[in-house]
């Protein structure tokens, strides 16, 4: 019985308790996803100037992003290009809301146009 209580003590003093941290670290700097909110164009031209948007390569290889696409959604539609982004930085996050909100708001408003009434003096 002895040794069975040696062999427990042993076990016991053997284990050891590990705590690993994952930090999550995003890609995207926080002066893009303000930015981004008012200017995405010109947001998505600095970035990728500054070497932040490096995955997007003009080669024609088959992964997820790449070839002429990300150049037409640059140019036709910013905004879907920049929750993109945001989507495969940080997922469904708050700035991913935020952006979406954005972009409705903006796509439901840019469809009509503001006239205004002339008044005349006969």
């Amino acid at each position: 019985m002895i040794t069975g209580l040696a062999m427990l003590a042993a076990t016991q003093h053997t284990a050891q308790f590990t705590v690993d941290l994952a930090f999550v670290v995003h890609a995207l700097p926080l002066w893009f996803l303000i930015f981004a909110l008012f200017l995405p164009r010109l947001t998505m031209v600095v970035a990728w100037f500054q070497g932040l948007l490096g995955p997007f390569r003009f080669d024609l290889t088959p992964p997820h992003f790449q070839g002429w696409l990300p150049l037409l959604c640059w140019l036709l539609l910013p905004r879907a290009l920049v929750l993109y982004l945001i989507y495969q930085d940080q997922g469904s996050h708050f700035w991913f809301l935020l952006h979406l909100l954005v972009a409705l708001l903006v796509w439901a408003g840019g469809g009509h146009r503001m006239t205004r009434s002339r008044r005349r003096d006969n």
